[in-house]
């Protein structure tokens, strides 16, 4: 009688261990999604303050096109209204980001057919803090999507399986290709 309650002492203890470790490596991954989303967020904010800048230098440097303007200036303001405070990542706010930065990209093509922009010192500097910035945000967005994986990973896996309800584990959303067809196909920027 006492090796069966000795054993089912044991039994407890290691399942005891056995989740708070479960416990604790889905709420680490959980903090590590968060940090990865703000260190992302950090560079989308340096993007969206960037963006008024340029669309003011292009629309003193020349007739720019409205419209191509207009649809730059309305994405900002959507990715910033849809921005999370919490660090929750949304589908509409990884819309949102994906609409401003082909709005981005259709701005900055257009520009290639105003050759007064092109010369222009403070349009081509905040030009290049973009693409720096871009390259940043793409560096932030594989760190995340790589540890959103783990995350999203480790939720599946027994024994974290057990107890992602007590974590309040849910799967997060990874920053992927709205329309990868549309979006893989190559800019023709013609002279």
């Amino acid at each position: 009688m006492q090796n069966v309650i000795f054993i089912i002492l044991f039994l407890l203890i290691i399942v005891l261990v056995v989740g708070v470790g479960a416990y604790n490596s889905l709420i680490g991954l959980k903090n590590k999604v968060k940090e990865a989303f703000s260190d992302m967020d950090v560079q989308m904010k340096r993007r969206y303050d960037l963006i008024p800048n340029l669309v003011n230098t292009v629309k003193g440097a020349a007739k720019f096109e409205s419209e191509t303007l207009e649809n730059v200036i309305k994405a900002r303001q959507q990715a910033i209204s849809l921005a999370p405070s919490d660090g929750v990542v949304t589908p509409e706010m990884l819309a949102a980001e994906k609409n401003l930065a082909g709005s981005l990209r259709q701005m900055f093509a257009v520009a290639e057919a105003y050759p007064e922009l092109k010369s222009n010192a403070n349009f081509l500097a905040l030009q290049q803090e973009l693409s720096i910035t871009e390259d940043k945000i793409l560096s932030s967005r594989r760190f995340y999507n790589g540890v959103v994986s783990q995350y999203n990973a480790s939720q599946d896996q027994f024994p974290t399986l057990l107890f992602k309800g007590l974590a309040g584990a849910k799967q997060e959303p990874f920053f992927e290709l709205e329309n990868p067809t549309e979006e893989r196909k190559v800019v023709n920027v013609q002279f």
